[in-house]
């Protein structure tokens, strides 16, 4: 399939599913793509991710910046149950990220579904794409728990 009608279709798509993030990510490929810039489409896939988690990070620590988070809310954390639930969570979420991340080293043609998959989530379940860490996460737990209910 042409790589540029690819591109068109996942604008519409992501116009059509009111997903402004599928249409702007397209389109910014596209652009580099008729400006004769896919040189840097490699830097892109290798440190692309780097900087989303890196801005995304940013933007979760702005309120221990700015001083909106004080350390009475960070004792809360330790003394109530949500706060100690988000603590798991975290926790949690890393972890599965470090096997996801152990997933995609061993089987990295894994890639391709978690990215359509992602798409699918997107712009028909609402989603965020937050990482392919967290996909590739679930993504290993879901295959220890096929190969364990085969067993």
């Amino acid at each position: 399939m042409n790589p540029d009608l690819l591109l068109v279709g996942l604008i519409i798509i992501g116009m059509l599913g009111k997903s402004p993030i599928i249409s702007t990510a397209a389109s910014l490929l596209l652009m580099l793509k008729f400006i004769h810039l896919e040189r840097y489409f490699l830097a892109l896939e290798r440190r692309g991710m780097e900087f989303g988690l890196l801005f995304l990070t940013i933007a979760v620590l702005v309120p221990f910046a700015s001083g909106r988070i004080q350390s009475k809310d960070i004792a809360q954390v330790f003394l109530t149950l949500p706060g100690i639930l988000a603590l798991l969570g975290g926790a949690l979420a890393t972890y599965m990220n470090g096997k996801g991340l152990d997933l995609l080293k061993v089987d990295p043609q894994l890639i391709v579904g978690m990215v359509l998959g992602s798409i699918f989530g997107i712009l028909f379940l609402r989603g965020i794409p937050v990482g392919p860490l967290m996909a590739a996460g679930i993504t290993a737990f879901l295959l220890k728990l096929f190969k364990w209910w085969l067993n």
